[in-house]
């Protein structure tokens, strides 16, 4: 049996646009945010999204919900998908922690097993249950299951599908409301394309009028 995974990470979150880390903090979708999802709900028409499962942070779950209303399919919560808990970085700004840990925090990007920051969650834990999670996706009957996530939860799941360690967790990226592509197939599992993202082009285009 077939079964395609897509995995997306939220729109632009007000934090985003602050430049605020955010882990388990939870904010709202900025009304580019809210295109970002439109736009990406468009793009998946033709892929036949039959589940929408959602982390249960406000941002995840607003964009998931946009899309629902694109595709008319319902959506459900999963807190295993949430994001990582970034312990006390939780609600620093971007300019603080450049101006104060620089170095922690080209290490944490470099390896964030070995580096890991103070009071993160517990690297294992943060694998357990995005592991668990993928595992569970593969009882659902549906063929095409959307999964709207974070940028460490969506990569996680990529690293664990690919087989390369948690310590590269932060080694690529995804874009507000990037899409990528898990394939099953006989609960056989590969990654088909990474942060597809063409679909936010025009609203570049869009936010440069804006502003």
């Amino acid at each position: 049996m077939r079964k395609c995974i897509y995995l997306m990470r939220h729109g632009e979150s007000e934090y985003n646009l602050r430049k605020i880390v955010q882990g388990h903090i939870d904010t709202n979708l900025t009304e580019k945010g809210i295109l970002q999802a439109k736009h990406a709900g468009e793009l998946l028409k033709p892929y036949r999204i039959e589940k929408i499962v959602s982390s249960d942070l406000k941002r995840a779950h607003q964009t998931a919900l946009t899309i629902g209303e694109v595709l008319q399919v319902s959506v459900v919560l999963d807190r295993r998908i949430r994001e990582m808990y970034f312990g006390t970085w939780e609600g620093l700004s971007y300019e603080h922690i450049y101006r104060n840990h620089l170095q922690d925090f080209h290490n944490w990007l470099s390896n964030p097993v070995k580096y890991p920051l103070p009071k993160q969650e517990e690297i294992l834990s943060f694998e357990r249950r995005l592991n668990s999670f993928l595992m569970d996706i593969h009882k659902y009957e549906e063929e095409n299951i959307l999964v709207v996530g974070h940028g460490g939860s969506i990569q996680g799941l990529i690293c664990i599908v690919m087989k390369l360690g948690m310590e590269n967790l932060w080694k690529f990226k995804h874009d507000n409301s990037g899409i990528s592509l898990i394939e099953s197939f006989n609960k056989n599992l590969s990654v088909r394309f990474i942060n597809m993202s063409f679909h936010l082009e025009k609203i570049r285009d869009d936010s440069i009028v804006i502003l």
